[in-house]
């Protein structure tokens, strides 16, 4: 959302948002301004449009829960109010888009894709669901020196929205179930993904990662180039990872031609996976390969994506926004091939009622990998409470040397007394990201 505020705003349009928390992002935009604010209430909505609706034009995040006064105001009395996604749609529809869809790994493989053909000099706009460290920004707004402009863009699956997008080139980083609040089961998540996979325009890719359920492509138009891609196995994949330190070098087998010596300082499988599908796009956009090999070394990650946070006096922090398990249980194999035999702490706060109820046994799996494991209370976000589905439920079911239940004040009394521990992790999509600076202040003062 904050990525179109910004747009519309560099445009030269004003823009007025709510938000239920002050972040740091939201602190950023009020700075660039943007106004927002924060109490769900009709008299905060400012006069400029109560008195032009004929000219304002309301964005909605399907986030929003159905109960929400302002919305509900405004849709009584008939104001234009359209989907984030419908707004991509109508942003892209002339573009040459690049769309990244997977119910993991969109946004770093998005920012990643901005990142190496920006990098490379090739203008590109690009709306990114982080903050892209390189960029320091989830919005890239090209120069206008193309005939036809590229958009690279998020296309997410949350509530059916990447319905709305047409690319060139999808990327398809993983179907695996979730949403399932949305979907009511794996079976019609896969049927709306073959329906994104079906809008790719004739003579366009579709990379797809080799892991994903094969029925993906059933309905995809006979035109389209497919490319499949991993770590091991596809028409593109990686030889030879090594690890040292942070970096995880590796070089690429790809049906356009094959890449040695690349240097990835974001480290993760996960991520060398993800930057294998975004070398195929630069080389379908004819990115030279010195080119390539220069943006895969420079690339520098989004906030919140394996974001080192601290290292020092023999500590390590890092924040991560993974709330799905497939997500957690790549971080923790990555965190526990860079840091073998250390003591790894995990602060996991839950995300939806609704997932942690559908995959309580795949979190306490993962989450088991980790020698001390602490709990949040679940992130509501748009849910009610659903009875009997909670983090006591959740932590009952790990099975790790130390495991615990806190409030966030909890948390930082204990860690000003308690530091055992190698390395530190914050993982979750809520609101634990207003633990960072607290965590960090802590670490800096040891």
């Amino acid at each position: 959302m904050s990525a179109i505020a910004r747009w519309f705003h560099a445009k030269g349009f004003p823009v007025w948002g709510y938000d239920k928390t002050r972040t740091a992002l939201t602190e950023k935009l009020e700075q660039e301004g943007i106004h927002i604010h924060y109490d769900d209430a009709i008299e905060n909505l400012p006069k400029e449009i109560l008195e032009d609706k004929a000219n304002t034009l309301v964005i909605l995040t399907p986030a929003i829960p159905a109960e929400h006064s302002e919305w509900n105001y405004l849709k009584e009395q008939g104001y234009t109010i359209k989907k984030r996604s419908e707004v991509l749609g109508i942003i892209t529809a002339d573009a040459y888009t690049v769309a990244v869809a997977g119910t993991h790994g969109k946004t770093t493989t998005s920012s990643m894709v901005a990142h190496l053909l920006h990098h490379a000099g090739v203008d590109v706009s690009a709306f990114l669901g982080g903050i892209a460290t390189n960029l320091n920004s989830n919005l890239l707004i090209s120069k206008g020196s193309r005939e036809k402009e590229l958009v690279v863009v998020e296309a997410d699956e949350f509530d059916r929205s990447f319905l709305t997008l047409f690319p060139e080139i999808a990327i398809v980083t993983s179907a695996d179930p979730d949403h399932l609040d949305i979907y009511g089961d794996s079976e019609e998540l896969i049927r709306t993904f073959q329906r994104f996979i079906s809008q790719i325009k004739p003579g366009g890719y579709l990379l797809l990662n080799q892991n994903t359920d094969p029925r993906l492509t059933t309905q995809i138009q006979p035109e389209v180039n497919v490319i499949t891609y991993s770590l091991e196995s596809g028409d593109a994949h990686t030889q030879g990872i090594k690890i040292e330190g942070r970096w995880f070098n590796f070089d690429i087998e790809s049906p356009f031609h094959n890449i040695g010596s690349l240097k990835l300082g974001v480290p993760g499988f996960h991520n060398t996976e993800n930057m294998l599908a975004a070398i195929l796009v630069g080389q379908i956009l004819q990115v030279p390969e010195d080119e390539i090999r220069r943006g895969v070394e420079s690339y520098s990650g989004v906030k919140r994506r394996f974001e080192f946070v601290y290292e020092g006096n023999g500590k390590v922090y890092i924040d991560d926004y993974a709330h799905h398990p497939k997500e957690i249980d790549a971080f923790m194999r990555s965190l526990r091939a860079l840091y073998p035999n250390k003591r790894i702490k995990v602060i996991f706060q839950p995300h939806l009622f609704t997932r942690t109820r559908d995959f309580a046994n795949e979190f306490a799996e993962c989450l088991s990998k980790a020698d001390e494991v602490v709990l949040l209370d679940i992130y509501p976000a748009r849910e009610k409470p659903i009875p009997g589905v909670t983090s006591e439920m959740l932590l009952e079911l790990i099975d790790c040397p130390e495991k615990s239940l806190k409030t966030k004040a909890e948390i930082m009394d204990n860690l000003a007394l308690n530091l055992d521990f190698d390395v530190l992790a914050t993982v979750g999509a809520g609101d634990i990201d207003t633990l960072v600076k607290p965590i960090k202040n802590i670490l800096e003062k040891v």
